[in-house]
């Protein structure tokens, strides 16, 4: 027998539980410092991004062994949630697989099975910068590019599948071109001949593709100044200049450059056989678009540059930028500041290009992908934010559109109006409308003078008739709404009514038993609108009008 007292081995319960209670908690601590550090790693601080690399693989190194599942499910979140860092976390991910190469081969495992993941589950966009990922970790040593080509030449044979949508070959294409920007150099160097191949098959298919769809897409019916092209043709030459400049690109930031000498050392792994799901009827692929331009550098004196049309820089940033939007479009501060905060932005004349990206939002075929009060409302707050730049640039944009209104799409037209008005309402109504004093001269119905009409009838909505009329000169009388008033239709001579004489008097059933005047005395009106009332009420016999 036992001569341990029981309240002791209770005790021995309650510190058991109590340290597995603390440990826990320890270990939830752990994890949360863990995703904090690897979530913030390349952001703004005091140090470089290399410095800030070298301390968390330090760090993650030595919890590898005990937190190796999670810090596996955190790294492949941020590769598919957090583009703009893919390079950082793709370094981040060699510096370890050259330290433990046993977690950068499940590190692979675990991204490829995300990829396989994403195209069974129709998750498009993330399962193109979960391939993006895995072809920038060539560029980390962690993945042979053997390997790499082979996933991206099984991708483009989806382009030769029959009894197939084309939105489906469409895709498994733009997601290797959109890949290549990242890796393109680095194939180049190693494996010219087998990227030549491939890009190839790329043009034979692009050039039998059919685009009958461009036309229903097209903001403008003419393409002078800005020619619109369809968004893999615009890749395809994109890609073609940036062959032309031996795979030299300007705006992907790449850290892992500084690594190089611990990089070429690692092991590197080989990807698995990827095969894309067949077809389902279910499946929904992206739609196809035509590209926006309003700008070019003729527009933009002061400052950078804009890139050009076809160099893949204008590509790489209308791209993030539209992820800015896509990401914060539910908090138009949020998405404001993010969008004014964009990284190379001394490069860049920042503001040209945040507003052409947002109007091309709006002004996306057949439908934009947000509400219209969506965009009007970033642009309020980046006005807000940016007062000294933003509004010059905003109202230079406004004047390209109306001087090409006479060829825009009636849709965007549409949007057009409401967003100008919209715009107008949160700035005292107040703009320059002797400069476009020349509509004046054109047809009533000509797209210029229609547009002012409407959004002039518009502003009504947001404001009352006298202050339109105070805020246009005396010139555009023709165009300014008239004078709403009230129209009561029994207050008029004519209308052919019930007179209030006419009533009818209801029993307890609520049917009509009486009238106050006999119906022979009611105009015809008053009797129609009596019967029906009893039919409707399904009345008795007794009733004077059945």
């Amino acid at each position: 027998m036992s001569r341990r007292r029981a309240h002791d081995t209770e005790d021995e319960g309650y510190d058991h539980r109590r340290n597995k209670r603390r440990r826990v908690s320890e270990n939830q601590e752990i994890e949360d410092r863990l995703e904090s550090l690897i979530l913030r790693v390349g952001e703004r601080s005091t140090s470089s991004v290399e410095s800030n690399l070298e301390g968390l693989v330090s760090v993650l190194e030595a919890d590898l062994g005990t937190f190796r599942l999670k810090i596996l499910r955190i790294l492949s979140d941020c590769a598919v949630r957090m583009p703009e860092k893919c390079t950082v976390y793709t370094t981040l991910v060699g510096l370890l697989n050259a330290k433990n190469y046993k977690f950068g081969g499940e590190f692979v495992d675990h991204m490829v099975k995300t990829f396989k993941e994403s195209l069974k589950m129709c998750r498009w966009d993330a399962a193109r910068y979960s391939l993006r990922f895995l072809a920038d970790l060539v560029n980390c040593h962690v993945i042979s590019a053997t390997s790499l080509l082979q996933l991206l030449d099984t991708m483009i044979d989806v382009s030769n599948e029959d009894t197939v949508p084309q939105v489906r070959r469409d895709w498994f294409v733009f997601a290797v071109l959109s890949t290549l920007p990242w890796v393109g150099r680095d194939l180049y160097e190693k494996k010219e001949s087998a990227l030549e191949s491939l890009l190839l098959r790329i043009e034979v298919y692009l050039n039998k593709r059919s685009k009958k769809h461009h036309n229903a897409l097209r903001v403008w019916s003419s393409d002078a100044p800005h020619p619109q092209e369809e968004y893999l043709d615009c890749l395809w030459a994109q890609i073609r200049k940036l062959r032309q400049d031996n795979w030299a690109e300007k705006h992907i930031p790449r850290p892992y450059l500084t690594f190089d000498t611990i990089l070429c050392e690692a092991l590197q792994h080989n990807l698995p056989q990827i095969i894309p799901p067949p077809h389902n009827d279910a499946f929904v692929y992206p739609m196809p678009w035509v590209v926006y331009r309003m700008f070019d550098y003729t527009d933009c004196p002061d400052g950078p540059n804009l890139p050009g049309a076809h160099s893949i820089e204008r590509f790489l940033i209308e791209e993030h930028l539209h992820h800015i939007i896509e990401t914060y479009h539910h908090e138009r501060k949020d998405c404001a500041a993010q969008l004014l905060s964009f990284p190379f932005k001394h490069k860049i004349p920042l503001e040209y290009c945040i507003v052409e990206v947002i109007f091309a939002e709006l002004f996306h075929m057949p439908t934009p992908r947000y509400l219209d009060i969506c965009y009007g409302s970033i642009l309020i707050e980046l006005c807000k934010l940016q007062p000294a730049t933003l509004p010059q640039v905003l109202a230079q944009a406004t004047e390209i559109l109306f001087m090409r209104i006479d060829s825009m799409n009636t849709s965007c037209f549409d949007r057009f109006v409401n967003w100008f008005s919209y715009h107008l309402s949160n700035f005292k109504f107040t703009w320059s409308w002797d400069e476009w004093d020349s509509c004046l001269l054109l047809d009533g119905e000509h797209p210029r003078p229609k547009f002012i009409q409407e959004v002039l009838q518009k502003c009504l909505r947001l404001s009352y008739h006298q202050r339109i009329t105070e805020m246009m000169p005396t010139t555009y009388g023709k165009l300014i709404p008239q004078v709403p008033v009230p129209n009561f239709k029994y207050a008029s001579e004519e209308a052919d009514v019930a007179r209030p004489d006419a009533a009818h008097q209801w029993d307890s059933d609520g049917h009509t038993v009486d009238l106050a005047r006999s119906s022979d005395t009611l105009s015809p009106p008053a009797v129609r609108f009596a019967q029906t009332t009893c039919l409707r009420l399904h009345c008795p016999p007794k009733c004077q009008h059945r």
